[in-house]
């Protein structure tokens, strides 16, 4: 039985521990929070943009923690489970990792590049595990997308889309604050870049337009230049449509042999192949998205078990996802292609 120590109670935490419930072989063994209230199982402040309705939770046999230091002392507890806000993530999983745990972190990894390099180094002298949170590959229609794309058996890709929109983010103080979070262009569009960096690699150079807010760039459009013979890969992302539009993502993916599109607005994953014909492939999970959560974190579970890390949560894709946004950021505001290495 992998015991995972869930540090943060806020939006995210809230869904880690939902969708742990699910888990095999594993359990949530503790929490550590910093709030009182939380600690006691009044959750009602952790809303956020998806999920149920926050409320109260029984946390009868769950361990609580106000600090994390007090956590890592428990010799009962085998993966720590980081949900604070990303500009803690650094220090609490170098500590853990010192401290002989794995870890579990909710994406972005950091918000800077030498932080993630720590932490990935961190987790080489530790000889313990660093995976990193990147939901996005363990939705049904990413998986789906990610799957024809790797395996090839549509042919090689022609060119992509990808596009990922929200309006600003309000449901705590916290997510809207550019300084803890990297702002839309982190926070937000590192879910793009981590899949892209997963199925094509890192590009040679990225060339962005977008919006600046202050010091946060809040939208932006990519392109991924991998240069002659390499996949035509664009993105659009950020916080910039009205409060009353949901949250959108989705893509469109050209294969010598085969087109994907998919749009969680209102256009269920379909298929289209050169006889013209169009299909909509079973997928798992039924909509609910505390089912991509729930493979996510079992997948770091089973890492823990075999003491291997699991590729889809592998901390050096998360830095190179990273790198990317940093790269992307700077291209917006110099107006010019950067160089990705």
């Amino acid at each position: 039985m992998v015991r995972i120590g869930i540090v943060g109670i806020g939006f995210m935490g809230r869904i880690h521990y939902l969708a742990s419930q699910r888990l095999q072989g594993a359990k949530v063994a503790a929490v550590c929070s910093r709030d009182q209230a939380k600690l006691s199982g009044d959750w009602r402040n952790t809303r956020g943009n998806f999920g149920p309705e926050p409320g109260a939770v029984d946390l009868t046999g769950v361990k609580k923690y106000a600090s994390v230091a007090e956590l890592l002392k428990d010799p009962e507890i085998d993966l720590i489970d980081i949900c604070t806000v990303t500009d803690q993530h650094a220090a609490i999983a170098i500590q853990a990792l010192k401290a002989g745990k794995h870890v579990l972190v909710e994406k972005a990894i950091a918000l800077s590049t030498s932080d993630a390099d720590a932490m990935v180094a961190a987790a080489k002298q530790a000889r313990k595990l660093l995976m990193v949170a990147h939901v996005l590959p363990f939705f049904p229609e990413f998986k789906f997308a990610a799957e024809s794309i790797r395996s090839g058996k549509y042919g090689p890709v022609q060119a992509a889309f990808f596009k990922r929109i929200i309006a600003k983010p309000d449901w705590s103080t916290d997510i809207s604050d550019a300084a803890k979070t990297g702002g839309p262009a982190v926070d937000l569009h590192i879910h793009d870049t981590h899949f892209i960096g997963l199925v094509w690699g890192m590009p040679k150079k990225v060339f962005s337009t977008g919006n600046v807010e202050g010091d946060a760039v809040t939208y932006l459009t990519t392109s991924y230049l991998y240069g002659p013979g390499g996949p035509r890969v664009t993105c659009s992302s950020g916080a910039i449509c009205m409060p009353g539009r949901p949250f959108v993502h989705g893509y469109e993916i050209f294969m010598e042999r085969a087109c994907l599109i998919y749009d969680s607005g209102g256009t269920p994953l379909t298929q289209f192949t050169l006889d013209g014909k169009s299909t909509r492939p079973e997928l798992p999970g039924g909509g609910d998205p505390l089912s991509a959560f729930m493979d996510e974190i079992q997948t770091a579970v089973e890492g823990v078990s075999s003491g291997k890390e699991p590729d889809l949560l592998s901390g050096q894709l998360a830095r190179d996802a990273l790198v990317l946004c940093h790269r992307e950021c700077e291209s917006v505001k110099t107006g010019k292609a950067v160089s990705v290495s």
